[in-house]
């Protein structure tokens, strides 16, 4: 559009200069001298076969004219009037632009071929470009695809990454790092509940083979029911455990209400253990009180596994205390028993479900190994933590609440 404008300007630059010379060679010529007019005129248009001039009188009569523009071609013009004396000299002038329509339309081709093969080539260097650019990311795609169950262990190799996205690597290979940790604890998870399930099946199985194998009088079959019963509640409590445990992982969390004595909750939940207490030849006394907005039952469930942990390792004789203290915006509970020494190895892993010390599996009948991860839970729950202590012979484990009265 500017080209064209230029070109525009130059066109009727050229008409008026035109004009400036045609007007003044008619006022030299003077009024009569036509003669003279035609030859002037003729010099002045040596040279200028885009330029034609016609002049003419007052009449129409024509009294000079140069040699006409081809036609079929654009022109433009200008018509003005000279006047000489008593009469008055008409002017035509035309000027073909034909060329320069020409030049326009070959200067708009040159710029849109340029504009396309610009386009192609930009298209051309920004795919390059792309394709260069997503060349580590389509590495890392791979070597993610390339990932399984199996090979979670490995790292992303982040070597040959561009700076940008080695944080992106780090990352990924800490997420690989949890994932692998999460899916072994989850295959151990699943071994350990087949072989929790799976033990009293064995036990129920094989005792009704062997009652089957002969006729029994009524008592003894009342006798191997009852046993039956036994192990069916304990395979229930394991199942219920493991609900629990569900609900806890996907992040329920503890209705809080407020609590006036935890020492009254804890002497309620040790009456409840009172059998097992004495049967192990323990004494239990209770330690301290607090005040506390937490959930009253799941509170006793965990002081009862704690409770209930601490009675079977023990040793007979001696005193199991319940510990209840605030420590700031937090109320520790606490169970303290007397009797073996946890080894320092073992204790980040109590709290872990199925796991035990070896010197604690004595007693695997009546215990499923699910009590402390239950803790755990709970005190996940209330957005607390878990404490293990064990040296010289006393070994302190319990649970931390925060208090947000």
């Amino acid at each position: 559009m500017a080209t064209a404008l230029s070109f525009e300007e130059r066109q009727m630059d050229t008409l008026r200069q035109q004009q400036l010379q045609v007007t003044h060679l008619i006022g030299e010529a003077g009024e009569v001298n036509h003669s003279a007019l035609t030859h002037k005129l003729d010099d002045a248009m040596v040279g200028r076969r885009n330029m034609e001039v016609t002049l003419t009188d007052a009449e129409g009569r024509v009294l000079y004219t140069s040699s006409s523009v081809p036609g079929g071609h654009r022109i433009i013009d200008v018509r003005f009037e000279v006047p000489t004396g008593a009469s008055t000299i008409r002017v035509l002038l035309s000027l073909d632009v034909n060329d320069d329509d020409r030049v326009l339309e070959r200067l708009a081709r040159t710029l849109i071929a340029a504009a396309l093969a610009g386009a192609v080539v930009i298209a051309i260097g920004g795919y390059t470009l792309v394709q260069v650019g997503l060349r580590p990311v389509r590495d890392l795609s791979s070597q993610i695809q390339a990932l399984d169950a199996d090979t979670l262990h490995q790292h992303l190799d982040g070597s040959a990454q561009p700076d940008e996205l080695v944080p992106l690597v780090t990352h990924v290979n800490g997420l690989l790092v949890r994932l692998h940790k999460a899916y072994e604890q989850l295959e151990a998870f699943n071994a350990d509940v087949a072989h929790e399930l799976f033990t009293p099946l064995a036990t129920l199985m094989g005792s009704t083979e062997i009652a089957l194998r002969k006729a029994r009088d009524v008592d003894t079959l009342r006798d191997v029911l009852g046993a039956h019963l036994e192990e069916m509640q304990r395979m229930s409590m394991i199942v219920q455990d493991m609900l629990f445990l569900s609900q806890a992982d996907r992040g329920a969390e503890a209705r809080r209400e407020n609590i006036d004595s935890l020492a009254g909750i804890a002497s309620a939940v040790a009456d409840l253990h009172e059998a097992a207490i004495e049967e192990a030849g323990l004494q239990l006394h209770v330690d301290g009180d607090a005040t506390c907005a937490a959930d009253v039952r799941l509170l006793q469930r965990a002081l009862s596994n704690l409770i209930g942990n601490a009675t079977r390792h023990a040793r007979p004789q001696s005193t199991v205390v319940v510990k209840i203290d605030r420590q700031g915006k937090e109320v520790a509970l606490r169970i303290v028993n007397q009797g073996h020494t946890i080894p320092a190895e073992h204790l980040p892993y109590l709290f872990n479900r199925f796991y035990r010390v070896d010197v604690a599996r004595t007693d695997a009948a009546r215990n499923h190994g699910l009590g402390l991860a239950i803790v755990a839970a709970i005190a996940r729950m209330h957005g607390g933590r878990t404490m293990a202590e064990s040296s010289h012979g006393i070994t302190s484990i319990g649970l931390v609440v925060p208090d947000p009265t």
